[in-house]
C-alpha cells in the first residue's frame, strides 16, 4: 500500500508509478501484439459487430442546474457482438444519453449534441475494428486512448471552436463500454459483476491503478451482489416548483407538479438539491425553503430520517462562497445542515486551472466529492491533494471507468456515492446496477422518472419497483440477471426483448 500511503511523494510521483504498467502507453494495435494478450483465453473476448441507434426525447419541464436549463435528451443506444476463445458468441446492449449540457458546456446546444452524436459514429467504426481479445476491462485500456484521438480528430475536422473535453468523450464512450461488459456476461450466462475476480479477469488492477493493487482485483472492491434496496434521491432542480404557490402552468400528466407533492407521491426521504452559485442569498433561501417543506410534511407521515446533498455543479465562484453559504444554512438550520450528507463539485472541473480553491476547511464540514473533475486517475489523486474527500461515479463515465475509480477511491479511504445524468431505460438499470454495489454508496438518483418518463414507459412493467419508486426506495435486489441485467436479448433503437 505504499502508493498510497506515502504521504511524502509528490502528486507526479504518485502519479508515475501508479501509471507504471507500460501497456497503458501502447497503442491498440501494438498491445493487441504484446505478449500479454497475444494469446486468447476461452474467457477472453473479441469484438465482432458494433451498430447504434438514437432516440429523442422531450422532457415535461425544463431541469436547472449549475445556472443551465436542459429540455430534451438524445439517447446513443449500442448493440455490440462479440465472441469468447472457446467460440460462444452473444450480442450486448449498452445505452446512455448524451448529457451535452453537463459533459460539454461550453458548446451551445445545436453545436455539443451534433458533435457527439458525429462522435459516437466514429466509436462505433473503431470499437468495431477492434482486434484485441481480453476481458472488457483489458478492451477498455485499448479503446479509450482511441478513443480520445477520435475526438481531438473530430474537433479538427469540424473546425470546433472548443475541441470535445476528455469527459464528453468518456460520455459517448460510456454506451459502447456498456454493451461489451453486457455482452462479455451474456456469452457466459452470468451477471458481468460476477466476472470482475481472477477467474474472469487477463490482469489484476496494477495494470491500471498501479504496484499497490499488485494481486488484487475488482470483487475485492465491488460485490457481485447488489443490495435488495436503495433509497433513491429525488432532484429538485434549481428552477423546480417547490409548493402550489410556485406553479404557473401545470402540467396536467397525472404526475406531481411540485416538490411537495412528488414526496407524497413517492414517500421521498433523500433529496438532491441543486443550486446554481453566483448568487449567495438566492442559494441560501432555497435550501432554507426545501428544509421547511420537508419537516413540515415527513414527520406527519411518520418519517425521522431523511438526509440532503447539495450539488452546485460548479457553481460557487469560489471556495470562500462555499464556506460562507455553508455558515448561513448552520445557523439558520442547525438540524437541516446535519443532515447533509455531502457537497458535490462546488467550484470549476478544471483543477489544474483552480488550484487555489481547496477544499480542506470544507471538507471538515462535509465530504467534498469530484464529479465533473473526474475522469482519470491523475484527477484523482489531483483532487485528494486540494482537499477533496470524495468521489462521485457515474454510469454515463463508463462501466471501466467506475469500477477502477470506485476501487481506487476505496484505496484511499474516500467518501463514494453514485450520480445520475437523467438516466432513463437501460441507463438507469446500468446506473442502479453500480449504486447497489459500491460499498458505502447513501442512495440512487433517479431523476429521469421526473423530466422525461417517456422514455421509461418501455422498461417500467419489466423492472417493477426499479421505475416506480415507493417509500422513497428503488428495488435494486433484481439486477442480478446475465450481462448488465438489463435486456436478455438483442435490443434494436432502444425496444427490449426482441
Amino acid at each position: 500500500m505504499a502508493l498510497w500511503n506515502a504521504r511524502g511523494l509528490s502528486r507526479r510521483a504518485l502519479l508515475q508509478r501508479a501509471c507504471a504498467a507500460p501497456a497503458l502507453a501502447l497503442t491498440g494495435r501494438q498491445l493487441s501484439r504484446a505478449p500479454a494478450v497475444m494469446m486468447a483465453r476461452p474467457n477472453d473476448i473479441r469484438i465482432l459487430e458494433v451498430d447504434h441507434a438514437f432516440e429523442d426525447f422531450q422532457y415535461r419541464a425544463p431541469y436547472q442546474f449549475g445556472g443551465r436549463a436542459v429540455d430534451r435528451v438524445t439517447l446513443l443506444n449500442v448493440n455490440c457482438r462479440v465472441r469468447t476463445g472457446s467460440g460462444r458468441e452473444s450480442w450486448g446492449f449498452g445505452s446512455m444519453t448524451l448529457g451535452n449540457a453537463w459533459a460539454f458546456p461550453a458548446a451551445s446546444q445545436d453545436a455539443g449534441i451534433g458533435a457527439m452524436r458525429a462522435l459516437a459514429g466514429k466509436l462505433r467504426a473503431s470499437t468495431a475494428a477492434c482486434d484485441d481479445t481480453g476481458h472488457p476491462i483489458d478492451l477498455f485500456r485499448v479503446l479509450e486512448p482511441v478513443y480520445l484521438r477520435d475526438a481531438a480528430a473530430l474537433s479538427r475536422q469540424q473546425a470546433l471552436p472548443v475541441p470535445i473535453p476528455k469527459l464528453c468523450t468518456l460520455v459517448v464512450g460510456s454506451a459502447f463500454d456498456a454493451a461489451i461488459h453486457d455482452a462479455y456476461g451474456k456469452a457466459f450466462g452470468v451477471n458481468v459483476y460476477d466476472t470482475y475476480g481472477r477467474s474472469f479477469m487477463r490482469h489484476d488492477l496494477s495494470a491500471d491503478l498501479g504496484p499497490s493493487f499488485k494481486g488484487e482485483y475488482l470483487d475485492r472492491y465491488v460485490p457481485s451482489a447488489p443490495r435488495a434496496t436503495m433509497p433513491v434521491f429525488h432532484s429538485v432542480g434549481a428552477s423546480d416548483p417547490l409548493e402550489a404557490a410556485d406553479v404557473r402552468t401545470r402540467i396536467d400528466d397525472g404526475l406531481p407538479n411540485t416538490f411537495e407533492e412528488w414526496i407524497a407521491r413517492d414517500g421521498l426521504i433523500r433529496f438532491k438539491i441543486k443550486l446554481n452559485g453566483g448568487d449567495l442569498a438566492a442559494d441560501f433561501e432555497r435550501v432554507v425553503r426545501i428544509d421547511r417543506i420537508v419537516n413540515r410534511v415527513l414527520p406527519g407521515r411518520g418519517v425521522a430520517d431523511w438526509k440532503y446533498l447539495l450539488d452546485f455543479n460548479e457553481g460557487c465562484p469560489n471556495v470562500g462562497y462555499l464556506l460562507e453559504f455553508l455558515r448561513r444554512v448552520r445557523e439558520a438550520t442547525p438540524t437541516g445542515f446535519e443532515r447533509v450528507l455531502y457537497i458535490e463539485q462546488p467550484t470549476a472541473r478544471d483543477l489544474k486551472k483552480d488550484r487555489a480553491n481547496v477544499m480542506h476547511e470544507a471538507a471538515r464540514l462535509r465530504p467534498v466529492v469530484i464529479d465533473e473533475s473526474l475522469t482519470d486517475l491523475e484527477a484523482l489523486l489531483l483532487a485528494r491533494e486540494m482537499g477533496y474527500t470524495g468521489v462521485a461515479l457515474k454510469a454515463c463515465k463508463g462501466q471501466s471507468h467506475a469500477m477502477l475509480m470506485a476501487a481506487a477511491a476505496q484505496k484511499f479511504g474516500m467518501f463514494l456515492c453514485v450520480q445520475d445524468l437523467t438516466c432513463p431505460g437501460a441507463s438507469l438499470i446500468h446506473s442502479a446496477g453500480i449504486a447497489a454495489r459500491v460499498p458505502g454508496n447513501a442512495g440512487i438518483e433517479a431523476n429521469a422518472r421526473q423530466f422525461v418518463p417517456s422514455a421509461n414507459r418501455a422498461w417500467e412493467t419489466r423492472f417493477p419497483g426499479l421505475f416506480t419508486i415507493r417509500d422513497g426506495m428503488m428495488a435494486t435486489g433484481q439486477l442480478t440477471g446475465a450481462g448488465l441485467g438489463a435486456v436478455p436479448t438483442r435490443t434494436v433503437n432502444g425496444v427490449p426483448g426482441r
